[in-house]
C-alpha cells in the first residue's frame, strides 16, 4: 500500500500522505503501481470528455482535456521535457565530457529556454490534433478508451526506461529509481497494463474491434518498449546516463506516439 500511494504522490497531486519513513528500495518500488496512477490521470481524461463534450465543440473540449491531465500531475513531465529540450540545444563544444556537464547544468536550471517552450508548445498542439481527430473519426466510446489507455502507457514507459537506464546524476530522485528499478518491477506493471487493457478491451474494444484490438496491444508494446530503449541509448549519449527531466520527457513524447500508433491502426489495421 505504501507504494501504491508514493506512485501516486510522485505522478499526481492527489494529496496522499504517507506515514513513517520511506526507504530508497521502498521508493523504486513505487515504480510498479506507475500504470495505476495512470490509470486515475485517464479516468480524470474520460469523466472531462464526458463533461465537456456536452457543453463544448469537440475541439474546445479536446483542449479542456489536455489542460485538466496537465494539471492532474502539475505539469510535473512538461516540465522535464522542457528543461530536456533545452538541454540538448547546447550547442557541442567537440569535448563529449565539457557537453554533457553543460547539458546537466542547462537541465538544473530553474529558468526555461527559448526551445524548452517551444518543445511544450509543440507536445500539446500535437496532443490536441490528435485526440482532435479522434473526437472527429471515431465513435465516443473508442475515444473514451484512448483517453484512458494513454497516461496508462506512458507511465509505464518510464518503467522500461528506469530499468535498462542508468542515472547521470549522483543525486536528485531519478538516480534513486534508475539505480534500483528490477526486472520484477517491471514484470509487475506490465501485468497492471495488461489487466487494465483486457478490461477496456472487455468493456469496449473487443466487442467493436474483435482481434483488430490484439493487434492494437501488440503494436503498442513494441513500439513503445523500442521507443523507451531508444531513448535510453540517445540519453546514455547525450548525457552520460538518463535524469528525471529525461523520464518526464519520455512520458510527455511517449503520448505523442500513442496517439499515432492509435491514428494509423484506425486507418489501416481494422
Amino acid at each position: 500500500m505504501k507504494q501504491l500511494l508514493l506512485a501516486f504522490q510522485f505522478l499526481t497531486i492527489v494529496p496522499v500522505r504517507v506515514n513513517g519513513g520511506v526507504s530508497e528500495k521502498e521508493i523504486a518500488q513505487s515504480a510498479a503501481f506507475f500504470p495505476l496512477a495512470g490509470a486515475f490521470q485517464g479516468l480524470l481524461g474520460v469523466l472531462s470528455a464526458m463533461l465537456f463534450l456536452k457543453i463544448f465543440s469537440p475541439e474546445i473540449a479536446a483542449g479542456l482535456i489536455i489542460s485538466i491531465l496537465i494539471i492532474s500531475n502539475g505539469g510535473f513531465h512538461l516540465d522535464g521535457l522542457a528543461d530536456t529540450f533545452d538541454a540538448l540545444s547546447v550547442k557541442s563544444t567537440g569535448d563529449r565530457e565539457t557537453d554533457i556537464e553543460k547539458r546537466l547544468a542547462v537541465m538544473k536550471d530553474s529558468t526555461t529556454g527559448a526551445i524548452g517552450v517551444v518543445a511544450i508548445v509543440s507536445v500539446i498542439l500535437l496532443k490536441f490534433l490528435f485526440i482532435s481527430s479522434l473526437f472527429t473519426n471515431s465513435s465516443i466510446f473508442t475515444v473514451y478508451s484512448m483517453l484512458f489507455l494513454m497516461p496508462v502507457f506512458s507511465k509505464w514507459i518510464m518503467v522500461i526506461a528506469m530499468h535498462h537506464g542508468t542515472s547521470a546524476r549522483q543525486d536528485g530522485l531519478g538516480r534513486i529509481f534508475l539505480n534500483n528499478v528490477k526486472i520484477n518491477t517491471v514484470v509487475f506493471s506490465s501485468l497492471l497494463v495488461i489487466v487494465l487493457y483486457i478490461l477496456i478491451a472487455e468493456l469496449h474494444l473487443l466487442k467493436v474491434y474483435g482481434t483488430g484490438s490484439v493487434t492494437l496491444v501488440i503494436m503498442l508494446f513494441a513500439l513503445l518498449y523500442m521507443f523507451s530503449f531508444m531513448t535510453v541509448k540517445f540519453c546514455n549519449k547525450k548525457f552520460n546516463g538518463l535524469t528525471g527531466d529525461n523520464l518526464g520527457a519520455l512520458s510527455e513524447i511517449s503520448e505523442i506516439l500513442f496517439l499515432m500508433v492509435i491514428t494509423v491502426w484506425l486507418r489501416h489495421f481494422i
